[in-house]
């Protein structure tokens, strides 16, 4: 399981024109899921990202956790952060896992955070074609993977 962790002032999701997903202060997390990735993983995630302190203390250091500022979450299932484009032109997909193993996965992922406190939690809609809007905060933006 691999996350592209952004703090934002601001981000949202909108599919078909309509805004499905947003948060304010906190981050968007884009999500890939592999073939080996269960549950075990998505708790690890979760946890990690709600504990990060990438926020700001009053001295200007990144002291404070989401849970610390009572910041959202943003999430987005992002199938092609295990795109392999070491050979051709044309990124191969296979490591990424199929719908039936990775939508439920995003979703346990999205339970995973509110278990820990973070408030909101919203999401995109899985498979459908979408725009997210992202206002990176700092920019900060980290890459963590669950192997």
């Amino acid at each position: 399981m691999k996350a592209v962790v952004q703090r934002v002032s601001r981000s949202s999701v909108t599919v078909d024109g309509k805004v499905v997903g947003a948060v304010d202060r906190g981050v968007m997390v884009l999500l890939g899921v592999t073939h080996e990735d269960g549950e075990e993983q998505a708790r690890w995630l979760a946890k990690k990202i709600a504990g990060l302190r990438i926020f700001e203390d009053a001295e200007g250091k990144m002291n404070r956790s989401l849970l610390d500022v009572g910041g959202g979450a943003l999430v987005i299932s992002q199938f092609t952060l295990y795109g392999d484009c070491r050979k051709g032109r044309r990124p191969s997909f296979s490591t990424a896992a199929r719908p039936e193993i990775a939508e439920p996965l995003v979703e346990q992922f999205a339970e995973y955070l509110r278990r820990e406190g973070v408030q909101p939690v919203e999401s995109g809609v899985f498979g459908a074609y979408m725009q997210v809007e992202i206002h990176n905060d700092g920019p900060v933006t980290l890459i963590l993977e669950r192997v």
